[in-house]
């Protein structure tokens, strides 16, 4: 039989199954976390700090983090939300975000992060740094203009044999995404697809896909990130 824990986000008293992590279990209590390097079932990485909480007065990022009895979390405070807001900046300056031009506009974490947190116009310098695009697969291509290095395709998308598709390449800011091309050209359409909607960005893109749903029904255009797990106000 699972043993249940007590624990309580902004108040809020919640309940949990002990060895849970804290993004799983605020979102069986209603509450949302912001991630976009973590995929639920692989192991968390915690690369992005986008899910950073207070727990003891100490930040922690949540992906990475098992609820305990009796934790008290701060999840929505101001000086939470603004770090939050300050990573989403640095992330669209550090590479080539021109969101209308996207494929994946509408349908971009990252762009319905922004979208959440209210940003306008990035505090910080854009390093408008060229990077490589990879069109060599048969299946999809790789803009690493907009990557963010989520390391979500390293960690979860693999061959039937189960060896890494994607692996990074080189260290600090030179790290880049590469691509084994033999194995990605094994994979199905269906595949490809997964493949393409792990990626939280429009970093891998799907080929003969770009631009089929339209502006009005992309998933972000009627419903704001989160909303679909949030029962209290943000």
């Amino acid at each position: 039989m699972s043993e249940q824990i007590k624990f309580t986000i902004d108040g809020k008293a919640c309940t949990t199954e002990k060895g849970t992590n804290l993004v799983k279990a605020a979102k069986e209590n209603g509450v949302y976390i912001p991630i976009l390097c973590h995929l639920e079932g692989i192991k968390p990485a915690g690369s992005c700090r986008i899910c950073n909480v207070k727990i003891n007065g100490r930040f922690m990022t949540a992906c990475t983090t098992d609820v305990a009895d009796g934790m008290v979390i701060e999840n929505i405070t101001p000086e939470i939300q603004e770090l939050r807001k300050i990573i989403v900046e640095t992330l669209f300056v550090s590479g080539n975000h021109f969101c209308p031009a996207c494929e994946k506009s509408g349908n971009c974490e990252l762009q319905a992060l922004g979208y959440r947190y209210q940003m306008m116009v990035p505090r910080f310098p854009y390093e408008f740094e060229e990077k490589e695009v990879d069109a060599n697969s048969n299946k999809f291509y790789i803009d690493r203009n907009r990557c963010v290095l989520c390391k979500r395709c390293v960690r979860s998308v693999k061959s039937k044999d189960g060896r890494s598709i994607f692996a990074v390449k080189g260290r600090g800011h030179k790290a880049i995404i590469n691509i084994d091309h033999e194995l990605a050209n094994q994979l199905s359409d269906e595949e490809a697809m997964e493949v393409m909607n792990t990626c939280p960005v429009g970093s891998i893109l799907k080929k003969e896909r770009g631009y089929v749903d339209p502006i009005g029904r992309r998933k972000y255009d009627t419903q704001p990130i989160g909303s679909e797990i949030e029962t209290i106000n943000v």
